[in-house]
This record gives C-alpha cells, sequence and structure tokens, in this order.
C-alpha cells in the first residue's frame, strides 16, 4: 500500500468535510452567491498551500525523512480538494446550472470546462508537461546518476502505471462525454416541443403549463446534476490515482503544477474580463 492509498480510501471525517465550508453553509445552498463567497475562499486556501509547497519542494530533499515532513502536507492539500467537491455537491443537489455555467468563473475559463469542472485527462497532459520540464533542467545530474526526485526523474515502473491510469480514465471520460450528450439532446424531445407548441397556441402559457414546463425541466436537471456529480468523482478519483502513483516529493511538485495552473488560469481569465468591460 503507498502513502497515501489508506489515507485515500478512508472517509471523510465530519471536520474534514466541513473545515472551509463556514461561510457557505451559512447561506443557503441553493444561492449560489454562498457557493461563489466559499470558493473564493477556497482559492485564498488554495494559493496559501502552493506556499506551503513550493516551500517544501524548496527545503526537504527526497529522503525518508523528508517523506514524514510531507506526507502530512500532501494530505492537507487532498482534503483541500475533498472539501471542495463535497461542497460543490451540495449546491450542485440545489442549482445544478449554476455549477455548469459558474459565474465565478472567468470566460477564458468557462471555455476549457468539461461537464462543470476541469476535464480529467488534463492531469496527465499537466503531469507530462511538469515532467517534461523538470527533465530538460535536471538532466546532467540525470546524467550523472544522481537523482533529483522530482517529476523529471519519473522510473519506467510509475511510467506504465501512469499510462494504464490514463487509458482508464480517457475510457471513463468518454463515456461520460456521449451520456451528457444524450442529455443535452433531449432538449428537442417530443415533451419539449409539444410544450414549446402549446406554449405559443396559449400566447405564454398559464399556470397549467408552466407547472408542466417545470416537472419536465425538473427531470431534466435531475440528470444533469447526476453527471456533474459523477464528473466530479471522476475529477477527484484521477487526481488521487495520479498521486498515488507518484513519490511524496514527486506528488508536491505535482500539486505545485496544479495550483500554479488553476490560480494563473483564473486571474488571467479575469484580467481579460475586466479589460473586454472597459472596452
Amino acid at each position: 500500500m503507498s502513502h497515501f492509498e489508506a489515507y485515500n480510501r478512508r472517509p471523510l471525517t465530519l471536520l474534514e468535510a466541513s473545515c472551509l465550508l463556514p461561510t457557505y453553509m451559512a447561506s443557503s445552498p441553493a444561492n449560489h452567491e454562498g457557493f461563489h463567497k466559499f470558493f473564493e475562499s477556497w482559492l485564498t486556501e488554495q494559493n496559501q498551500h502552493l506556499q506551503e509547497l513550493i516551500s517544501a519542494s524548496r527545503n526537504n530533499q527526497h529522503t525518508a525523512d523528508s517523506d514524514q515532513i510531507l506526507c502530512p502536507l500532501v494530505e492537507r492539500v487532498v482534503s483541500h480538494y475533498h472539501n471542495y467537491y463535497h461542497a460543490k455537491s451540495l449546491s450542485t443537489r440545489d442549482n445544478v446550472l449554476s455549477m455548469l455555467t459558474p459565474p465565478w468563473r472567468s470566460l477564458l475559463e468557462d471555455a476549457f470546462l468539461w461537464i462543470g469542472g476541469w476535464r480529467p485527462s488534463v492531469a496527465f497532459h499537466l503531469l507530462y508537461s511538469k515532467s517534461g520540464l523538470q527533465f530538460e533542467s535536471g538532466l546532467a545530474d540525470l546524467i550523472r546518476g544522481l537523482s533529483t526526485g522530482d517529476l523529471g526523474d519519473m522510473s519506467h515502473e510509475q511510467l506504465c502505471r501512469v499510462d494504464e491510469l490514463q487509458r482508464k480514465t480517457i475510457r471513463e471520460e468518454r463515456e461520460m462525454t456521449e451520456n451528457m450528450a444524450r442529455i443535452q439532446e433531449t432538449v428537442a424531445d417530443s415533451k419539449m416541443v409539444e410544450l414549446s407548441e402549446a406554449a405559443t397556441k396559449e400566447g405564454g402559457g398559464g399556470d397549467d403549463l408552466g407547472e408542466r414546463v417545470e416537472s419536465a425541466l425538473k427531470h431534466k436537471e435531475e440528470g444533469l446534476a447526476e453527471m456533474v456529480r459523477k464528473a466530479d468523482d471522476l475529477r477527484l478519483r484521477t487526481l488521487k490515482g495520479v498521486l498515488d502513483i507518484l513519490t511524496p516529493m514527486q506528488c508536491v511538485h505535482f500539486l505545485i503544477a496544479a495550483a500554479e495552473l488553476h490560480l494563473r488560469l483564473h486571474k488571467w481569465g479575469k484580467n481579460k474580463d475586466e479589460q473586454q468591460h472597459h472596452v
């Protein structure tokens, strides 16, 4: 069993699940503004974790002793992701549409969303990109037979396990994409066409038509909510699956890359939105 396998398999305690939710839980779960406040708080904590990870990567060598220091830090960061998806699950249950088109994200981020979040297969592109950069940076040491301990120093066995996980993740991702497409196609099913025709005939429709529309849309929103929950589950399982393959120091470097990309893309997108707003 790896350093994080036992941690990843156990359920979250109530304390872990709620440690980042006080602001969010203070407002109605159905209120997307409540999740927006939680998300901003979560980003602040992610930035704090990023600084801790960077410090740990600089101050700890790749040794058994350093693993004792790094493992708790990695576990805290993983718990931080757990908390995000726990809060998102609560909000998805009551307002899935705001999770699919989150107003707290930038237009740039929206362009890269997949079922309300990051595409799971992106984790592997991130890993390979960071691994390649660190391999080039540490090539001189690697040629001399010295271990760099970072993502550029992954073993053949690790690369094989990553490839296996990537193939499995892509299969699940494609299946979910197809299921999402089937749900989206129901927007033009016979019930929706019938209701839209009735609305035309009735000049907008009365209370009875409104109830029928709400009933039809509710069923579709339930399907969308289930897709978001499954997609988030795959996102979290992919993250944990990658970390389970890596050494503690490599986990630190991967989590640094993930946090940097997420935070910078969010900031760049917000900046672009501000520039367009003032045009």
